[in-house]
């Protein structure tokens, strides 16, 4: 699938950034475009792999290149009031060549949790094309303001895009890890696993083509009841033959592989990718559509194996919908399983994030409260005061 990627935010602008670097590095054909959007020019400078035309500071006249400090209403009304210079970079983009929008923003701040629903509302009034989001949740330790803004952003950006997948911050720091580190970290699974569900079918000349094709049709069906998305992985390192290059196993014995094996190899790996760590912490009982992609050297791939994998996905969800394929790498050094949940239902972290939110507020609104009714208090002493003095 070809993408033009729009990074929104400090968290948006980061991921863009590590995205392209995984395409650089990999050699996978993903990304048609992206551009980073940000209130903060510091963050914009920061940034190594997306190119320097394509950052784009918005809000300088009101906010002055320092961002909005972690205010996504300001966020929302700066994106509402220069949409006009967001589209004229967007302009820039070669649509003809992309399946697809994807807009990365962390949910917690200010320009990216505010921005993001405004552009993906304007994209989606604009084009015929999927406007996907990619929202990243605050980690609960974050402080209560972030999980508000979590909380607001969650709700419009999800009414605003075709589908958003979400990435919970929550689920992945390491205890005693510092910020830096484990947001880096963090960003490096973001790029490895969307890299490999948004690069499979994505073929140049010469390049192995699948068994079982999985192509942008597939994933953009996958992703079509909108809602919600989790994404599972799982991958597991394979020893190389010295002895040539191998045929692809089609069910029956190949030379030096065996077919009993590579399809035990894709099961279990399915069966990591959907029952070990998701993107988002989900239930599997009534998800309404799958993907399962499969990657990795030709020779080490099945239609067996996928088989057995959609089938068993189909008994743990309850969906009638799921879909499946190979995406074969030569050369590759390991067999590699995306599994995508998609229109999930039954989240926990949503609700406890939702409940955190309201908590939010009312301390929020206490404390307003409290500082007017001090405010008043000073505003009569002084009044008494002055009065005693005429």
């Amino acid at each position: 699938m070809r993408l033009a990627l729009i990074g929104f935010g400090q968290a948006g602008g980061k991921i863009t950034d590590k995205l392209l670097e995984y395409e650089h590095r990999t050699g996978r054909n993903i990304i048609g475009a992206a551009m980073a959007v940000n209130s903060a020019k510091a963050d914009l400078l920061g940034l190594e792999w997306v190119p320097e035309e394509n950052r784009l500071l918005i809000g300088e006249a009101r906010v002055k290149g320092h961002g909005v400090g972690a205010d996504n209403e300001l966020g929302a009304e700066i994106t509402e009031q220069e949409i006009d210079e967001i589209q004229s970079a967007i302009d820039q983009i070669p649509i003809y060549d992309i399946d697809a929008f994807l807009i990365v923003a962390g949910l917690g701040g200010g320009t990216g949790s505010g921005g993001a629903p405004v552009l993906a509302k304007h994209l989606r009034r604009l084009y015929t094309e999927p406007v996907y989001g990619l929202g990243i949740l605050p980690s609960s330790d974050e402080g209560g303001i972030y999980n508000l803004n979590a909380a607001r952003s969650f709700q419009t950006f999800v009414d605003e895009v075709d589908n958003l997948l979400i990435f919970d911050n929550d689920a992945w720091r390491q205890t005693g890890e510092s910020m830096e580190a484990g947001y880096d970290e963090i960003n490096d699974e973001i790029a490895r696993r969307f890299g490999l569900l948004f690069g499979a079918g994505e073929v140049e000349a010469g390049d192995e083509i699948a068994e079982s094709v999985v192509d942008s049709s597939e994933i953009i069906n996958t992703l079509a009841g909108g809602g919600v998305s989790s994404l599972g992985f799982a991958e597991e390192q394979i020893e190389r033959s010295s002895g040539g290059l191998l045929s692809r196993i089609t069910g029956g014995s190949s030379s030096g592989i065996d077919s009993t094996a590579a399809t035990n190899r894709i099961t279990s790996l399915v069966r990591k990718a959907t029952l070990g760590r998701l993107t988002l912490p989900v239930e599997l009982e009534g998800i309404e559509r799958a993907l399962v992609v499969v990657a990795g050297p030709p020779e080490h791939l099945n239609r067996k194996g996928i088989e057995h994998s959609r089938k068993w996905t189909e008994e743990q969800t309850g969906s009638m919908e799921v879909r499946g394929g190979d995406y074969p790498i030569r050369g590759a050094n390991h067999v590699a399983v995306a599994v995508l949940l998609s229109d999930v239902t039954n989240v926990p972290r949503i609700k406890e994030l939702q409940r955190a939110a309201i908590e939010a507020q009312e301390n929020m609104d206490e404390l307003r409260k409290s500082r007017n009714e001090r405010y008043e208090e000073l505003v009569d002493d002084n009044t008494e005061e002055l009065e005693s003095l005429f």
